[in-house]
C-alpha cells in the first residue's frame, strides 16, 4: 500500500476547505496576492479604493512588527480619500465572525532571501490569517514546524503574511495548530480536542472541527489573547476554549454556580482571564470579580492580566481601594484577594457604599478554590451579593476525602465540574511533564524493645514517621550531604534548580546551616519562611495562607536567623533586603529562581504552591504531604522548557509513597500511574539498548556514517541517534547511570556524537540555498552538552559519586515496595 503523497494530501484538503465555505482562488505569487487583497477588501467594505487609497492601506498594513500587524488586523483605519473625505477601513470582523470574505489558495511562491512556495494558506478578507503547512504521511510533524521557521526566516518577514494569526501542521495523521509567536517552540503547538479531551489528530476531522470558517474566525477573534507584556499573540488551547465557553454559557443561561478542574501548571491564569475579560463585556453584568486567596497572588495576578491587556485591571492595594473599585461604575473586571472581599462585606462602614451592588447581577470568580478556609468566608460574600453568581477555578478540587473540617469545591460551585483537564490530561498532551519519583533512605531498628513494631517492620523509608527519627541531626547531616553530591546529576550540571520542602522551621534552620557548612563555592542558596506559628508541619495538604501573619512579630528566634539568611543573600547578590521588607525580598528571590540565579531554595510552604519556574526541575522532599498539597508541591517541578527537561525529579527522604498513590488517584485517573510516572532506570535502560541496536544495524562504525551518501540516510542517522539522546538525557538524571549499563563505551557514543554535530554544522553552513531534508529537523542541541564530572568540593561529605552509583534509588512505579539506602547507616 503506498503512503498518501504531500500532493494527494493538499488536494483532499483544498477540496474539503471548499466544502466549508472557503471559495478557491489561484494566487501564485506576491502581485496577484496583493491584487486579490484589493478586491477582497473592497468587497469586505463595500467601496473601491484608487491606486492611491490602496497604496495609502497597504503603507498602513505594512507598518510594524507582526505583533503590531495583529493588532492592525483587530482595528479599525481612518482612510483619507482623494476627495479628502475619510473612511473608516476594516480588515477583520470581530463581532459577527461569519461575515467576512473567505478564500483558500496553495503554493504561493514568495520571494526572499530564498524562493520559497507555501503549501495552503486561508485567506479571510483578502489576508492570509491561517496557513497550513503539510508533510507526508510517514514524516514528523515537527519537520513541518521547523518549515514555517525557516519562512519567518527566509520570506515572511515584511510582508502581509506576518498577518497569518494561527499555523497548522499536518502529515495528515497527526495534526496541531499554534499562534505566530516570534518566540515559538515545538512545545507550544497543540492538537485539538473534543470537549472531552479526546484527540482530534487526522487532517480531515481537524478541518471539520476547527478550520470551518465560523468557527476558526471565532477563535481569531474571540478566542486569542494578544499578551502586551511579552508582544505574543496566544491562541487558546482547546481545553481552555471549552472552560470559557462553559462559563459563557452558564452566565448565559443560568444563574447557577459552577468550577473548572484544570490541573495546576495547564494555564488556569489565561483561561480565567479570558472568561473574566468575556463576561466584563456583557452588558447585564456590572462587576466581575478575580478573587485570589494570597497577597502575592493578587499583585501577580494583576500583572499577568495586564500582560495579556495594558489597563485591564487595577489590582487592589487595600480593602480601602478595592470598595472603590466597586463603587466606580467604569471599573468593570476587578483583581482582589478573598480577606480585602471579606472585609468589605463585612464591616459596616464599608457595606453603606456597596449597597448599590446588593441585588445587581456581579460574577465572582475565585482562583485556586481548593483551600480549606475557603468555605469560611464564601458564605459571606454569596450572603451580600445576593445575585452574585460563583465561578472557581482549581487544579485539585476537595472532595470528601481530602475534605478536612472544611467545605468541598462541589458544596459550593456544584457539581459536576463545568470542564475538566487533570494531570493525566495535561502530560499526555506534553503540556506539563511527568515526574521521576525517587524514595531514599534506610533505617536500622536499634531498640525493638522500646519502639513499635508497626512503625520499623519495613526497614525501607516507608516504615519511618516518628519524629525524633526523622528530625535527628546525624539524619539531617547525611541527607544534607546527599543533596549536595546529588544536585549536580539532577539539576543538569545547574542548568536547573532545585526547592527543598523541610518540615517546620526548626528543622529548616538546621538545614540552612549544614549546607551552608558543606556547600561547595560554586552553589548558591536561600531561605525563605514567614516565622509564624502557620508555618509548621501540620500544613501538609499546604493550606494555609503563608502571608497571613505578615506584620506581626511572630518567632524572634525565627525571625532573627531569616534576618541572617538574608544577610547572606544580600553578600551573595549586592541587594539590601531585610525581614522588615521581607515582600521585597520575597519578590526578588521568585526573580533570580526564575533565572536561575538560585540552586537551592529550602522552604516549609512558600513556593510550594502557586510559583511557576520553567528552569525549576527538582523538588527535595523531607515534609509530609498529603492530597493537593502533595500533588502542588510536586507540580512545581514539571514545566516545560525544552527537551533537557523530560520531567520533574521528586527525591523524597520521607513515607510518601502511599501519599503519592492516593493523591493520583484522587487527582488522576484510572491510567494515573502509566502516565504522570516516568519510565524506571531499567525500563529506560533497555530502550536506549533497543534504539542503539537500530542505530549499529545502519551504521556499525564510525566510518560508515561517512559513508551515507543520501540525505535520506543521513537524515534517518539523525533522527535515531536524537532519540538515543533523549534518552540519555533522562537516565543521566538516575543516580545508578552509567554507561557500563548501555552496552556502548562513553568514549564511542560522544564519537559518535561527534558525527552527529558534523552533519548539522555541515548544514548550517551550506550557504547555496537548496533545501534539505536535514533542515526540518530539529537537532536538539541542548541535549549535546557533554557532562564532564568535577569534583564537588563538599566539606567532609560522606556521599560520594561512587556511593551514588552503588545504592540505586528506584523509581516508585516499577518498584513500590522499595526505596533506595544513602549508606549503611540511616538517612
Amino acid at each position: 500500500m503506498t503512503h498518501q503523497s504531500e500532493q494527494q494530501l493538499e488536494t483532499a484538503l483544498i477540496k474539503q476547505l471548499h466544502e466549508l465555505g472557503f471559495s478557491n482562488v489561484d494566487i501564485k505569487d506576491h502581485n496577484s496576492l496583493k491584487n486579490n487583497l484589493r478586491s477582497q477588501l473592497e468587497k469586505f467594505n463595500q467601496t473601491s479604493f484608487s491606486d492611491s487609497e490602496f497604496a495609502r492601506i497597504m503603507n498602513h498594513l505594512n507598518r510594524g512588527d507582526r505583533f503590531q500587524k495583529a493588532k492592525t488586523l483587530r482595528d479599525r483605519y481612518a482612510l483619507s480619500r482623494d476627495d479628502e473625505s475619510k473612511i473608516f477601513i476594516r480588515f477583520f470582523n470581530m463581532d459577527q465572525w461569519c461575515k467576512n470574505e473567505y478564500q483558500v489558495t496553495h503554493q504561493i511562491t514568495q520571494e526572499g532571501s530564498y524562493k520559497n512556495r507555501y503549501d495552503v494558506t486561508l485567506l479571510i478578507n483578502g489576508l492570509p490569517l491561517v496557513h497550513i503547512e503539510l508533510k507526508r504521511r510517514g514524516m514528523e510533524m515537527k519537520e513541518a514546524f521547523n518549515q514555517i521557521q525557516r519562512y519567518h526566516k527566509h520570506s515572511f518577514t515584511g510582508t502581509i503574511f506576518e498577518y497569518v494569526q494561527i499555523f497548522v501542521i499536518s502529515n495528515g495523521v497527526n495534526t496541531k495548530y499554534f499562534s505566530n509567536n516570534p518566540k515559538q517552540s515545538f512545545e507550544q503547538t497543540f492538537f485539538w480536542t473534543d470537549e472531552k479531551n479526546k484527540k482530534i489528530t487526522k487532517l480531515d476531522a481537524f478541518a471539520n472541527a476547527f478550520l470551518e470558517k465560523c468557527f476558526v474566525s471565532k477563535m481569531i477573534a474571540e478566542y486569542t489573547v494578544l499578551a502586551e507584556a511579552k508582544k505574543i499573540p496566544m491562541v487558546l488551547r482547546p481545553y481552555q476554549y471549552y472552560a470559557v465557553r462553559a462559563i459563557e454559557k452558564r452566565v448565559q443561561e443560568s444563574d447557577k454556580n459552577g468550577y473548572i478542574w484544570h490541573t495546576t501548571g495547564s494555564g488556569k491564569t489565561l483561561t480565567s482571564f479570558k472568561a473574566s475579560q468575556i463576561l466584563s463585556q456583557m452588558p447585564e453584568i456590572k462587576k466581575v470579580l478575580f478573587v485570589v486567596d494570597r497577597k502575592d497572588l493578587d499583585i501577580q495576578t494583576t500583572k499577568e492580566f495586564n500582560s495579556f491587556s495594558d489597563g485591564s485591571v487595577d489590582g487592589t492595594n487595600n480593602t480601602r481601594n478595592l470598595v472603590a473599585q466597586l463603587e466606580d461604575k467604569n471599573r468593570k473586571l476587578i483583581v482582589t484577594t478573598i480577606q480585602k472581599l471579606d472585609i468589605a462585606v463585612s464591616r459596616e462602614s464599608y457595606l453603606k457604599k456597596l449597597l448599590h451592588l446588593e441585588n445587581e447581577k456581579v460574577v465572582i470568580i475565585f482562583d485556586e478554590c481548593h483551600r480549606s478556609q475557603f468555605g469560611v468566608t464564601h458564605g459571606r460574600i454569596k450572603k451580600f451579593f445576593g445575585k452574585a453568581q460563583l465561578f472557581g477555578f482549581t487544579g485539585t478540587p476537595i472532595f470528601a476525602d481530602n475534605n478536612v473540617g472544611g467545605v468541598t469545591t462541589a458544596d459550593v460551585f456544584g457539581s459536576p465540574p463545568l470542564h475538566k483537564y487533570i494531570i493525566t490530561n495535561a502530560i499526555s498532551d506534553n503540556n506539563v511533564l511527568g515526574f521521576s519519583v525517587e524514595y531514599v533512605g534506610k533505617y536500622k531498628q536499634k531498640s525493638p524493645d522500646t519502639l513499635d513494631a508497626d512503625i520499623f517492620a519495613d526497614t525501607m523509608v516507608e516504615g519511618i514517621n516518628t519524629r525524633e527519627v526523622l528530625e535527628d541531626d546525624g539524619r539531617l547531616e547525611k541527607i544534607s550531604d546527599y543533596i549536595l553530591a546529588d544536585w549536580k546529576r539532577k539539576t543538569k550540571r545547574g542548568k536547573f534548580n532545585a526547592l527543598f520542602a523541610t518540615p517546620n522551621i526548626e528543622v529548616l534552620k538546621k538545614y540552612y546551616t549544614l549546607l551552608k557548612d558543606k556547600k561547595p563555592d560554586d552553589f548558591s542558596m536561600a531561605t525563605i519562611f514567614t516565622y509564624h506559628a502557620n508555618e509548621d508541619d501540620s500544613s501538609d495538604m499546604l493550606d494555609v495562607d503563608v502571608f497571613a501573619g505578615e506584620g506581626t512579630t511572630g518567632n524572634k528566634h525565627s525571625r532573627d536567623f531569616l534576618e541572617d539568611c538574608i544577610e547572606d543573600y544580600n553578600k551573595k547578590f549586592s541587594t539590601n533586603y531585610s525581614t522588615d521588607r521581607f515582600y521585597d525580598y520575597y519578590r526578588d528571590l521568585q526573580k533570580r529562581i526564575k533565572n536561575k540565579e538560585v540552586d537551592l531554595v529550602l522552604v516549609v510552604n512558600m513556593f510550594l504552591t502557586g510559583f511557576d519556574s520553567p528552569r525549576l526541575n527538582t523538588l527535595y522532599v523531607d515534609k509530609n504531604l498529603r492530597y493537593h498539597g502533595l500533588v502542588q508541591a510536586y507540580s512545581r517541578t514539571n514545566r516545560l522548557l525544552n527537551s533537557d527537561k523530560p520531567h520533574g525529579n521528586i527525591i523524597s527522604f520521607r513515607n510518601l509513597k502511599d501519599a503519592t498513590d492516593t493523591a493520583l488517584a484522587l487527582f488522576g485517573d484510572e491510567n494515573a500511574k502509566e502516565v504522570v510516572f516516568k519510565k524506571p532506570y531499567e525500563e529506560q535502560k533497555n530502550n536506549f539498548k533497543t534504539k542503539l541496536t537500530e542505530l549499529k544495524e545502519k551504521t556499525p562504525t564510525l566510518k560508515s556514517i561517512d559513508e551515507l551518501h543520501s540525505e535520506e540516510e543521513r537524515a534517518g542517522f539523525v533522527r535515531t541517534f536524537r532519540d538515543l539522546l533523549r534518552i540519555k538525557s533522562s537516565l543521566e538524571t538516575f543516580a545508578e547511570f552509567t554507561f557500563d549499563d548501555l552496552g556502548i563505551s562513553e568514549q564511542e557514543f560522544y564519537d559518535y556524537q561527534s558525527k552527529y554535530l558534523d552533519i548539522y554544522d555541515e548544514r548550517k553552513k551550506d550557504d547555496s540555498g537548496v533545501e534539505s531534508i536535514l533542515d526540518q529537523i530539529d537537532f536538539e542541541l541542548e541535549l549535546t552538552v557533554r557532562d564532564i564530572p568535577k569534583s564537588s568540593n563538599v566539606n567532609s561529605a560522606k556521599v560520594s559519586k561512587d556511593d551514588l552509583m552503588r545504592n540505586r534509588s528506584l523509581n516508585v512505579l516499577t518498584k513500590p515496595a522499595l526505596s533506595s539506602s544513602l549508606c549503611n547507616s540511616s538517612i
